[in-house]
């Protein structure tokens, strides 16, 4: 990260409680000189009633900030007997250029795309436009008026690929190209008597300019969307001075001058929510997945949008599929943006013709090792992206349809620099008063358009199909362009029914159930199945169910599921989706059916019978985080403990990259990496980790990841402690209090002498005994943290179940419910037999009974999920919810059990639902 640019703009204390933001201005100014303060502000209780004597002021030049530090210093800077005490800040009251000379008004901006070097085709042009540079915030600012209303254009300096000067009609430089790599932040101004702006003028604020406005994200506000067309800004000074001094302030400037020519460029533009897109005629044979990938190329810049023109679409349109992909390859790999890539791929073809071989369509490969091709687009306020097509893991949706692959599409809903985006550039509080409703902006209603209306690329017209849980976490859904013999409701329709769903959230998440990464293993026909009771209690008036989200499989069958899951050996447990089932499924080798389900596990009726597995039970390294060091810290786990932990990972990670054996040892202990990882057969092949450069590269690549991961997340190995899915007990042996937990040895636990909390059973696993610390992430509560006892038990023993955290069906509360709320439909639970991390305190824990769901009197609609998609982006809180109740917890004696935290932590149950509960939180302002 880079130094900050001092500020004019200072902390102070000691201001006299009589005295207004007025009156300490003339103060100032009469003791600094005119105009030497910009801004003051004043912080006051009691909607502005009472001054609290302190507050920023801001100056008009570095020079008078100086003088003013160097008077209270030396106690002369006195109004009212109170020697003003200044402190140095780098939040400014009004965020402006330092610089006069970067406040420029009356200038020009042109909106476009280079057709060559020296040719801007121009979208649109804007005049009296308001530039701000500020090289010390790294970004440059155009403010815009179109009709009454105000726009700004925000360009990150990050965000500009080239800068070149050039000049407009002589031979004076009065122009700048901005050649940017993603589209420039929007932003509309608000202004008016219930705006909450910023900066309000009154008795504590006062400013030299009118500030009294607030500005809101928006998207593209011309009417033909040439701000989304365009790659390339122009930025015409009129003013009659050096520009030299203003544009070398921007990163990647040009010292060579460039000649520019405009065109009209009206012919590219669209009125489609979705650009820039390439157009292609309704006759043209172009297949959609090349005019897919040309669309990509144009947003990756590979090649101007002016070239992807008739000859260009006609050329590729008479190439095979497999030859016309190879060119497109070819053209993905280029550095540089290509003008004329037509005369390009015509000189490739050619050399491909020359070495010409027989290639195979990947495809079938592809889809027989369950990866499929994906096309991607990603949405960001004023663009869309294609991308693609990538490899990723199949789901079973679209490989049943897989003769229609192209016709599904991952849409992710993304900032104009492909981050995530914030909360407030969907909504946001704009207006004041106790019953002022949140303001939904341009951004949160372009999406909600094009969830509604679809994305139109060449003769195919995606329209909403569903999203899988973990891509509502990423703002994705699945897009499925509807064609004579399957219709996206068709698709929704096979999936099952979901009819008898009245809740939007919930029946948003069981459509998207079988959109999950997963191996489609063998059909299981109902016959073969069974439903057995779920595992309940009542207390306390709360129902708790023991067995939530767990069932059976029988050994034979599980056998062969491995085989299909290309495993060589037999899990203890499956991760699946079954038709509406979902949840867990554990080997039970006394069972005689091939699945034995609960109705804990059915979440809608279906008659797929495809058994797909997502995941199953393994041995995966233990790590702790902030979330669970603060919780036992809260309880008295000492920081020692730690400490001591960091250490000794970060001993193993120096090692790694000079021994081979430590090397393999790191891999197996941090990576939980097997004999079939690249790295460890180089290892085993005798490769020394500073000698061969592709090991030693790949090694130094692991150092630096769990090196960040330290700092960033504090996420310490724990090396008595592993990731386990969580079990149910089926013999009710164990009682409350006790689990049983069976894991497969690392090599260096193997080479261990006797563990006094190891009972080995073979060679290669063992059985854990005595006191184990056992939670779930995300935690947020001290009662998350639970302490256990690891039995053994001959029937479990027999059960053969291995890396998996058995829990009992007995007790007044499911432990796994006791843990953040979890279940056993999947969730993984950190496990420790570490001593020094059992806490010498436990609290009860939290009541994480589900708040009840809105239930509709009707069926269902695709708007109602479609709007309940964009408010979970609005809602997505935990993150902010997390950190926050993490400061809290620092800086609070009680740590997390203070009642300051308390408020954070009643948060938390609604929260961790909060896929299935959206609803708005507003604890602490949130």
């Amino acid at each position: 990260m880079g130094v900050v640019a001092e500020r004019p703009t200072v902390r102070v204390s000691n201001i006299p409680c009589t005295i207004t933001a007025k009156e300490l201005l003339i103060f100032l100014e009469s003791t600094l000189g005119p105009d030497s303060i910009f801004a003051i502000e004043i912080v006051s209780g009691h909607n502005n009633w009472n001054s609290r004597g302190y507050g920023r002021i801001q100056f008009t030049t570095l020079k008078d900030k100086a003088r003013a530090q160097s008077l209270s210093l030396t106690a002369d800077l006195v109004i009212k007997s109170h020697n003003l005490r200044l402190f140095e800040t780098y939040d400014d009251i009004i965020a402006r250029p330092l610089d006069p000379k970067h406040r420029l008004n009356d200038t020009v901006l042109h909106a476009g795309f280079l057709v060559n070097d020296e040719t801007l085709s121009v979208l649109e042009s804007w005049e009296a436009v308001r530039a701000w540079v500020m090289p010390e915030r790294s970004r440059v600012e155009f403010w815009v008026w179109q009709g009454s209303d105000c726009y700004k254009m925000e360009i990150a300096f990050d965000n500009i690929v080239e800068s070149v000067g050039c000049c407009l009609g002589g031979d004076k430089v009065n122009a700048l190209i901005l050649k940017l790599k993603y589209g420039p932040k929007i932003f509309r101004k608000l202004s008016g008597p219930n705006i909450a702006s910023k900066f309000r003028a009154d008795r504590f604020h006062i400013c030299k300019e009118d500030f009294d406005y607030l500005w809101v994200r928006t998207t593209d506000f011309s009417e033909m969307k040439s701000i989304g067309h365009s790659t390339s800004f122009c930025w015409e000074i009129q003013e009659d001075f050096s520009v030299a001094s203003i544009f070398t302030n921007f990163p990647s400037f040009r010292k060579d001058v460039v000649d520019l020519m405009f065109e009209d460029g009206d012919g590219y533009l669209s009125v489609s929510e979705a650009v820039p897109l390439v157009k292609c005629e309704s006759d043209s044979k172009l297949p959609y997945e090349i005019l897919f990938q040309l669309n990509s190329l144009v947003h990756s810049q590979k090649i101007s949008l002016a070239a992807a023109e008739c000859d260009l679409i006609d050329f590729f349109g008479g190439l095979s599929m497999d030859t016309a992909n190879v060119l497109l390859q070819r053209l993905q790999k280029l550095k540089t943006t290509r003008y004329d890539p037509l005369s390009f791929v015509k000189a490739q073809l050619q050399v491909l013709e020359r070495n010409s071989k027989k290639r195979l369509s990947p495809h079938q490969r592809l889809m027989e090792h369950n990866i499929m091709s994906c096309h991607r687009t990603l949405i960001t306020p004023s663009k869309i992206y294609c991308l693609g097509p990538e490899l990723e893991k199949s789901n079973y949706v679209v490989k049943n349809f897989a003769q229609y692959a192209s016709d599904f599409m991952r849409v992710t809903f993304v900032e104009e620099d492909w981050s995530k985006l914030p909360v407030n550039a969907l909504s946001t509080s704009v207006e004041q008063g106790f019953y002022a409703k949140p303001y939904r902006t341009g951004i949160y209603h372009r999406i909600l358009s094009i969830l509604r209306d679809g994305i139109v690329i060449g003769d195919k017209r995606f329209e909403f199909l569903a999203f899988s849980a973990s891509q509502l976490r990423s703002n994705s859904v699945w897009m499925f362009a509807s064609n004579d013999s399957v219709k996206a409701g068709d698709i929704r329709e096979w999936m099952g029914c979901f009819n008898k769903i009245r809740s939007v959230s919930k029946c948003a998440a069981r459509m998207g159930q079988l959109f999950s990464s997963s191996t489609q293993t063998l059909v299981v026909p109902q016959q073969d199945v069974e439903l057995i009771p779920d595992v309940e209690i009542s207390s306390d008036g709360v129902n708790y169910c023991f067995s939530d989200g767990i069932g059976k499989i029988s050994l034979s069958f599980a056998r062969q599921v491995a085989q299909k899951c290309g495993l060589n050996h037999t899990p203890s447990a499956f991760q699946i989706r079954y038709g509406g089932y979902k949840g867990v499924i554990a080997v039970d080798r006394n069972s005689f059916r091939k699945l034995s389900l609960r109705s804990s596990m059915l979440k809608f009726d279906s008659n797929n019978r495809m058994l797909n597995v997502t995941k199953w039970s393994s041995s995966m390294p233990c790590f702790l985080n902030r979330e669970i060091i603060t919780l036992m810290s809260t309880l008295g786990v000492e920081d020692e403990a730690f400490e001591a932990l960091q250490q000794e990972q970060l001993h193993l990670l120096g090692k790694m990259r000079k021994e081979r054996n430590v090397a393999l040892n790191a891999l197996e202990k941090l990576s939980g990496a097997d004999s079939n990882n690249i790295l460890v057969k180089m290892l085993l092949q005798g490769y020394e980790p500073n000698l061969e450069p592709y090991l030693s590269m790949m090694l130094q690549a692991h150092y630096e990841n769990h090196l960040s991961d330290l700092k960033s997340r504090c996420r310490i190995y724990v090396p008595k402690g592993r990731i386990l899915v969580g079990c149910l007990d089926e013999t009710g042996s164990l009682n409350y209090g006790q689990v049983y937990v069976r894991i497969t040895m690392t090599k260096a636990e193997q080479e261990m002498g006797h563990q006094n909390f190891f009972q080995r059973v073979d060679e290669r696993t063992c059985i854990v005994t005595g006191k184990v610390v056992v939670t779930k992430n995300p935690c947020l509560h001290p009662g998350d943290i639970r302490v256990l006892e690891a039995v053994y038990d001959l029937g479990l023993e027999e059960k053969n179940m291995v890396d998996c955290l058995v829990f009992p069906q007995k007790g007044e509360r499911p432990h796994p419910n006791e843990c953040s709320g979890g279940d056993l439909d999947g969730d993984l639970f950190f496990i420790s037999w570490d001593q020094n991390l059992f806490p010498p305190r436990t609290v009860p824990p939290m009541d994480y009974s589900a708040r009840r769901p809105r239930i509709m009197d009707h069926d269902v609609t695709l708007e109602e999920i479609q709007k309940f998609f964009v408010d979970y982006m609005i809602n997505d809180n935990l993150g902010a919810i997390s950190t926050a109740h993490l400061v809290h917890s620092d800086h609070e004696a009680e740590k997390a059990l203070s009642p300051n935290v308390w408020s954070w932590q009643t948060c938390t149950p609604w929260l961790l639902t909060l896929p299935k509960l959206v609803h708005q939180l507003k604890c602490h302002g949130l």
